[in-house]
């Protein structure tokens, strides 16, 4: 089995002069943070509703951000060591969604039965190799144009926010604008504290919310039921797989990393039916938060990447340890910030993107026609938009280069 590859004119340089850069940097700590603020602080609320539909405790709640921050902690410091690349894990963020809006009226047993359910089709797709023979299918054109398409909406609320924050978001505006001209590893790390400093500054930090607790696992023997297998159980495995994990390998690829896919959707799928009792409901690849630590402002040498993938790691695993407490220290930071904040640790990886999506005339066409649709968040069936892109997408690009 072979481990990413990825080289650079930096790592090039290093290897010449026999220098090398440490892993654990100031911009990969950063990173690190960025990433783990960017998931809870954002998608975090969605796990307590979900759990809430399923009339869960509140003991049970955290049990289920501990069991989520425990699966992702390990398979991501797992997997990013033993390939020497950032490769992150994160709960499903559809299927969160998903489950908040389906699971209303079904018992706890039968949850914990969807979430085991889910777990083993994610493990036979991953042992099979089925999903990556699946993705050997799809140009690169046009899942870069998928990823492009997803990121483009967090790059676009940078300047949304602007309107509710002005000064707050030009402030980290320019901060990011003149870092990348004078400190480019570091201009996330310059952005993201001179940005507290104005917040804390004009009264938007709500730390008076914070207030700690442990996480407790609480364990629920699974019931299974044809219904919420079906009903539930597929479609969040649906979801998962093409909204999730495609964007994921999305990721890794457009930033250069080879690292075999079906062993670490295994892994995934194998975290998943271990913590699946004690409340988590499906680990995938990260996407989003993902990008954050794969581009040069988590570390120049991509070689060295891997260790902001570690530091989230270590994050999740106190986020999920300390359970609610997390969740209420990252809500406490202004939504302008955290949206500006993740835009703009993206703008790299967005441009990246669409210069690869356009990169052949050949796929041109699909890749604009995947990049808007995935633009525009639309969802059919209970499916998102980076599924229905690259099924557009491909239709688009085989019909115009039909016997051509």
């Amino acid at each position: 089995m072979k481990h990413s590859t990825v080289t650079n004119s930096a790592e090039t340089s290093q290897l010449l002069t026999g220098e090398t850069a440490p892993a654990f940097t100031g911009s990969t700590l950063s990173a690190g943070f960025v990433t783990v603020l960017v998931a809870f602080s954002s998608t975090g609320a969605l796990i307590f509703q979900a759990a809430e539909a399923a009339g869960a405790t509140p003991a049970q709640m955290s049990s289920w951000m501990g069991a989520l921050g425990l699966g992702i902690a390990v398979t991501t410091i797992g997997l990013s060591l033993r390939y020497r690349a950032p490769v992150l894990t994160g709960w499903s963020t559809p299927g969160a969604a998903l489950l908040a809006t389906s699971l209303v009226g079904l018992p706890m047993s039968d949850a914990i039965g969807v979430f085991l359910f889910c777990g083993a089709l994610i493990t036979l797709f991953g042992v099979t190799g089925w999903f990556e023979r699946a993705l050997g299918h799809i140009s690169l054109p046009l899942t870069a144009a998928m990823l492009a398409g997803i990121l483009a909406r967090f790059g676009l609320d940078v300047f949304v926010s602007m309107k509710t924050r002005l000064l707050l978001v030009a402030v980290m505006m320019g901060a990011y604008v003149l870092g990348k001209r004078l400190w480019p590893r570091y201009a996330i790390l310059v952005v993201l504290g001179l940005g507290s400093c104005v917040a804390w500054a004009s009264g938007l930090m709500r730390f008076s919310e914070l207030h700690f607790a442990w996480a407790t696992p609480v364990f629920t023997a699974p019931t299974f039921s044809w219904h919420a297998l079906l009903g539930v159980g597929v479609p969040l495995f649906i979801v998962t797989m093409a909204s999730q994990n495609v964007p994921g390998v999305a990721v890794l690829r457009a930033s250069g990393y080879t690292t075999p896919i079906s062993p670490i959707i295994t892994t995934t799928g194998l975290a998943t039916m271990v913590l699946a009792p004690f409340g988590c409901f499906a680990l995938n690849l990260a996407a989003i938060t993902a990008a954050i630590c794969t581009g040069k402002e988590a570390h120049e040498d991509p070689s060295k990447r891997y260790a902001g993938g570690v530091v989230s790691g270590v994050l999740y695993l106190l986020a999920g340890l300390a359970g609610a407490t997390f969740v209420t220290l990252f809500t406490a930071f202004p939504r302008e910030l955290v949206l500006a904040i993740a835009g703009m640790a993206l703008f790299g990886t967005i441009a990246n993107s669409l210069s690869t999506a356009m990169s052949s005339e050949r796929h041109r066409e699909g890749a604009v026609v995947t990049f808007l649709v995935a633009l525009s968040n639309v969802s059919l069936f209970g499916v998102g938009a980076a599924f229905w892109a690259l099924v557009l997408g491909l239709a688009t690009s085989t019909v115009v280069n039909w016997r051509r």
